[in-house]
């Protein structure tokens, strides 16, 4: 899987942020990109651009019944991707644990973790049926370690590198999964976070330049991995 020319990228959240950073990128090197977003207006856009109104949907990947409606749609039309990447995530506003709303704090646990789930129910039969392709699960930094007044956000990434240690241990050869650490990036969670902060880290446009040819060279060498762009 080393040509990206030659791959077909699935990513969720791709309409901002690290997403459309990577759909921009993949796409600029000459892989089908397909993806999925709550944005109807971010969709529609990538849809001008692509030029090709079937890669890109809007969708909720908390809703099992849409990502399996979602899936046999691309399965259908594209079949398995290549590469399955779960990107798209929410972050909780900066409060200690106990004064997280209840409503906030399931919004980031089903995003962050079931929605990852989903993705992970409808796509990865096809891919084994193929006997081939990657699952690349974004973590954090507070995946692997711990900050205050995001709790909620390290509790989930912190799921997200168990699951895939585990995911891996269950996939046959040919195929792997890997949990992600993509760095520090000045993206619309991280302002959430560190404010004005957030200025004085890589843009999006940036760490695609590395993160792109580095997420496109893993390869079932890597299942089981906690990788770290660069």
């Amino acid at each position: 899987m080393s040509e990206i020319s030659q791959q077909t990228i699935l990513i969720t959240g791709c309409t901002r942020g690290l997403g459309r950073a990577m759909a921009d990128g993949f796409t600029a090197r000459g892989a089908l990109v397909l993806g999925c977003a709550r944005s109807t207006e971010g969709i529609a856009e990538l849809n001008r651009q692509s030029g090709d109104g079937g890669r890109f949907h809007a969708l909720d990947i908390v809703d099992n019944t849409a990502v399996e409606e979602f899936s046999e749609q691309i399965l259908g039309q594209f079949g398995a991707p290549d590469f399955l990447i779960n990107n798209a995530a929410l972050i909780n506003r900066n409060a200690p644990l106990w004064e997280v709303p209840a409503d906030e704090f399931s919004d980031v646990i089903d995003v962050n973790i079931k929605g990852t789930a989903n993705m992970i129910r409808h796509f990865v039969p096809a891919m084994i049926a193929r006997s081939s392709g990657i699952i690349v699960n974004f973590s954090s930094g507070w995946g692997r370690s711990t900050s205050p007044e995001v709790a909620p956000y390290c509790a989930t990434k912190f799921a997200i590198e168990g699951l895939s240690a585990a995911l891996a241990q269950e996939l046959p050869a040919g195929l792997a999964a890997v949990a992600l650490n993509p760095g520090v990036i000045e993206t619309d969670m991280l302002r959430t976070s560190f404010g004005a902060a957030a200025g004085s880290y890589p843009t999006p446009s940036d760490w695609a330049t590395a993160a792109v040819p580095f997420i496109a060279g893993i390869s079932p060498a890597d299942n089981g991995a906690a990788l770290t762009a660069p």
